[in-house]
């Protein structure tokens, strides 16, 4: 538990540039125009009155745009005792700890407490439970921070006594902003060092809208800078370069960028568009993804939007899976990237996915009726007693193997459930299922075998 000191680890000269640069007032914020605007949960959690009720705040953003930095402005909120919790260490008992103490602050003193929560998507829902009783009746004031998509990581009470506020991405102009800001600033590098234009656009881009990124890149840059023949520290593309050894992706194995990205890529591949399928497999990659993850997925997008148009690619992820069991990173990029180009450039057909689908909803909803006595088991004594096998006909006795036979239950007559595209090799397999369906189309009682 941390009771926050107003920013004074950003006095400190040997503190990190992004601590030195944090705001100290929201007219120091850049970006979150929208969190931020007259009227706005976090605006009226700054400015309410010490024992003013205020509604609980879950914090939403990516990393480096401003979730701490909001909690750090918070902590110098008139009168209000600020209390910070980390949900990497934080057990539930250090949970009602802090709101006994919040309690009594609240009766004894009439100050109001704000409870800072990092990451609490990695709190377990016993622990989220535990801040209910304290949220709903006012004990505390509740700013929670993650960078997941709460409505997963979150529990449906907690989400409901609380505002969410989305933070975005900074823009590059944002960040560039801060970057300047910092080289000039006495806190930051005070205009001891030339930074060239160049390289604080290589700190830009390679930020990705992550301010803390940007701000490490330029402390890395600046503690390696050297001095030119006049004596001068200078950073240009080259030292930018070297503290930035590659650009920002912004992914989390674990979490809401986990989904946005596999989603990009399989809607990439099922949209036929391999140059995008490609980035996004690289952005997988790079980032730490598993690969055996990834060609699980191929796998999955095989049957379900390529199906009967194209049979082979199935072969093909079936193949990368194994051969990337087999091989191992970084050459099992190579393997993945030949199965999802294959994918990609292949035709389409969902029809597949669109048949079982249909098949299980109908079962879901009753539509099961009796299996036909002549389709059931008969290899066991009695059997044939019940009926069970009578009039079956096996249809490799037939010279075309198909026999004029009834396989569905009566309630299922004339139900279909894959119907085929002319998309690629399923307009073939389209005739063929045409045909086959007219050979073994029932006719009353009559079984009689067709050639």
């Amino acid at each position: 538990m941390t009771l926050f000191d107003d920013g004074l680890a950003a006095t400190r000269a040997s503190a990190p540039l992004a601590v030195r640069m944090r705001p100290r007032t929201l007219d120091e914020v850049v970006g979150q125009q929208d969190a931020l605007g007259p009227g706005s949960p976090l605006r009226t959690l700054l400015t309410a009155a010490p024992d003013a009720a205020v509604v609980s705040v879950i914090l939403w953003g990516p990393p480096g745009t401003g979730k701490t930095t909001l909690a750090s402005l918070l902590s110098s909120a008139a009168g209000r005792t600020f209390v910070e919790l980390s949900a990497v260490t934080a057990g539930v008992k250090d949970v009602r700890a802090v709101i006994e103490q919040a309690r009594d602050r609240l009766a004894l003193q009439r100050r109001g407490t704000v409870l800072f929560i990092d990451e609490v998507h990695r709190f377990s829902k016993s622990q989220q439970d535990a801040l209910l009783p304290a949220v709903e009746n006012g004990w505390v004031t509740l700013v929670a921070a993650t960078t997941e998509n709460p409505s997963f990581s979150v529990i449906a009470p907690l989400m409901s006594r609380s505002v969410l506020v989305r933070l975005s991405p900074l823009s590059d102009e944002h960040v560039e902003d801060l970057l300047r800001r910092a080289i000039e600033d006495p806190r930051g590098l005070g205009g001891t060092i030339e930074v060239d234009d160049d390289a604080v656009q290589h700190l830009v881009r390679t930020a990705a809208g992550d301010a803390r990124r940007a701000l490490t890149g330029l402390d890395a840059a600046a503690a390696s800078s050297a001095q030119d023949e006049h004596g001068r520290r200078r950073i240009g593309l080259h030292e930018a370069e070297r503290a930035v050894q590659q650009a920002a992706l912004v992914y989390d194995r674990d979490g809401d960028q986990h989904y946005d990205v596999i989603s990009a890529f399989i809607k990439s591949v099922r949209g036929s568009d391999p140059d995008a399928a490609l980035h996004y497999l690289a952005r997988m990659l790079e980032s730490g993804e598993d690969p055996r993850f990834v060609a699980r997925r191929l796998m999955i997008l095989a049957s379900e939007d390529i199906g009967m148009a194209e049979p082979s690619v199935l072969q093909t992820a079936v193949a990368a899976a194994q051969a990337v069991a087999l091989v191992g990173m970084p050459e099992a990029s190579i393997i993945l990237a030949h199965a999802t180009v294959h994918a990609a450039l292949a035709p389409k057909s969902n029809a597949v996915v669109v048949g079982i689908s249909a098949a299980v909803a109908d079962v879901r909803a009753g539509g099961t009726g009796r299996v036909p006595p002549h389709l059931r088991d008969a290899h066991y004594p009695g059997a044939g007693a019940l009926g069970h096998g009578k009039g079956y006909i096996y249809p490799h006795d037939l010279p075309g193997g198909v026999a004029r036979q009834q396989y569905l239950p009566d309630e299922l007559v004339g139900r279909r459930y894959y119907e085929p595209t002319r998309h690629g090799a399923e307009a073939a397999w389209a005739d063929v299922a045409a045909r086959v369906a007219d050979l073994r189309r029932t006719s009353g009682e009559d079984q009689t075998p067709l050639g």
